[in-house]
Formats: C-alpha cells, structure tokens, sequence
C-alpha cells in the first residue's frame, strides 16, 4: 500500500514520458472520483493541464523502473560523510564503506545537513572546497520539511466500498486524506484504506504512542464506524514526508571539493512545485551536469 504519495502527477512532457515508460498496468487519472473539498498537499495536483495518473501495481513501480539494470543497495543506514584522498567516503552503520569521486544526495535537507557534518571537518578551513560547504549547510538551514503520520488498514471484503478513490476531508483536524488503495488492484484479497494526518497534527503528535489510535477513532468518524476497527493495520511515522514550500529552490547543487572530488545534492526541494516530478526534474538536471562536466 502507498504510505506516501498514492498517484503522480504533472506536466513535463519529458517526465511524462518516463511515467508511461513504467512496465506496470498504469491507472490514467487516477484518482478521478473525489470526496470532500479539503486542500490536498499538492492543490496543483488537479488543475488543467495537469495529468495524474497511479499503477496497478503501486507506486514504487516507478524508481523500481528507473533503476533498472543498476546495482541497488537497499537497508543500508548511512551515517556520515568523510573526505579520504580527493574522494568522498560513505560511512554506513554495517559493512564495507563505500568510495566515489562523485557523490549524490537525494535526501531531506535534515537529512543532509547531519551527513555535511563529518565532511566539512575533512577539508581544510581556509579551501574554496570548505566555503562551498558551509553555503550549502547555510542555504538548507532554511529548508523545512513537513511530518505525515500514515497509517494503512485492511478490513474484509465485504466491507462496504467508498464511493471514492480519494478523500479529502473537510472538516477533520486530523485527516488531510484518505486514499481507497484496494481500488487501484486487480483481485485484491482486502477493502484497503490509507489515512495520511495533515502536517500540523502530525508535527504535534509525532512523539505520542497513541496516534494509530486516534487516527482510527477519526476515520470511523469521517468514513463509518466500521472503519475504526481494521482487521489489520500498519502505521508509519514519516519525519520527512513533504517538502516545505517556503524553502523551494529553483535548481540542484553540485559541489567541487579538493582534488576533484564532487558532491551533488538534489531532491523534490530543488525544482519548481515540489513532488515527485520536481524530485525527477532535479535529478535529471543534476545528471546531465555531471555528465557535462565529466565523469
């Protein structure tokens, strides 16, 4: 089930394009029956022009597709950053680290700025390498990201289906949406639902235990009883879910550190309108600089 975004959606023709590129049953316009008049995280998301669409098989066919024929590491916690001989280390918690001249950072910029830690003590105070450093940790030091407290639940099929695909609800102080996921697969074996809390209340209450729950009482609420009292359920507490608007940057950074080592720094933060398509869009720009410059 989709924890975080449940559709994509956009305008690029070139990002477009990559989207239709996915070897999955692709779910056009998806979702187009909607409930409630809340404010979605992405308002856009339904304006003219735009284009929206979801998979059968969920979301993550989409970076599944874009990585495929690369090596992927997956369950690998990172702690640190080092500068070793005009290359740039990559500690991580267990097993080998790992080396590279160019290294890139698609991650929340809390995120960053705790790996920036070890390399700037790497470098030599007085460097342009050094400088270039200490901007970046300036320039992310005013990047926000939003929390989302998620939670997925199944209930029995027999379950009563909403008439929706998605649900924004308006007058909850919970809710922010509501997605019917079981409606986007071909035999699902449950009624499949996700809550997602909106940034305010998940902010407040990211350090409770008791927040399935609360979110729970909501749905069945807002829904019908039956939705309180899932067969099953799975919650997520998501620190850097969205990215904070007011810390939008209009491209990705690429580093020159000593000895040409390089660090590049990308992510839905660095690029027009935020999401996953600005995420693609930076990314792919940071790419093609690299390329330019050499690899």
């Amino acid at each position: 089930m989709e924890f975080g975004p449940v559709f994509l959606h956009g305008r690029n023709p070139a990002f477009l394009d990559a989207l239709e590129a996915v070897p999955s049953r692709s779910l056009q316009g998806w979702p187009a029956d909607i409930h409630g008049t809340g404010r979605p995280c992405q308002p856009e998301a339904f304006a003219p022009g735009e284009r929206r669409l979801a998979y059968g098989d969920g979301l993550s066919a989409f970076p599944k597709g874009l990585a495929t024929g690369l090596g992927v590491q997956t369950e690998t916690e990172v702690t640190g950053l080092a500068f070793a001989d005009s290359r740039i280390r990559v500690l991580v918690k267990e097993g080998p680290h790992h080396e590279a001249g160019t290294v890139v950072l698609a991650l929340a910029p809390e995120q960053v700025l705790l790996l920036l830690d070890g390399l700037s003590g790497g470098l030599d105070p007085k460097s342009a390498a050094h400088g270039e450093v200490a901007a970046l940790r300036g320039l992310l030091a005013f990047s926000r990201s939003e929390p989302c407290l998620a939670l997925a639940a199944l209930y029995p099929l027999e379950t009563p289906a909403p008439s929706w695909q998605v649900c924004y609800p308006e007058d909850s102080r919970i809710l922010q949406l509501v997605s019917h996921d079981s409606s986007k697969r071909a035999a699902p074996s449950y009624r499949a639902l996700v809550f997602q809390a909106n940034a305010r209340w998940s902010g407040e209450h990211l350090a409770d235990v008791d927040w399935p729950q609360r979110i729970l009482e909501e749905a069945g609420r807002i829904i019908a009883p039956w939705a309180a009292a899932p067969v099953q359920h799975h919650a997520h507490r998501w620190r850097f879910a969205r990215t904070g608007r007011a810390g939008e940057l209009s491209a990705p950074v690429l580093l020159s550190l000593s000895g040409g080592a390089r660090l590049g720094v990308c992510g839905d933060r660095f690029a027009p309108g935020g999401g996953v398509e600005a995420a693609w869009l930076s990314g792919r720009k940071l790419a093609n600089r690299i390329l330019e410059e050499g690899s």
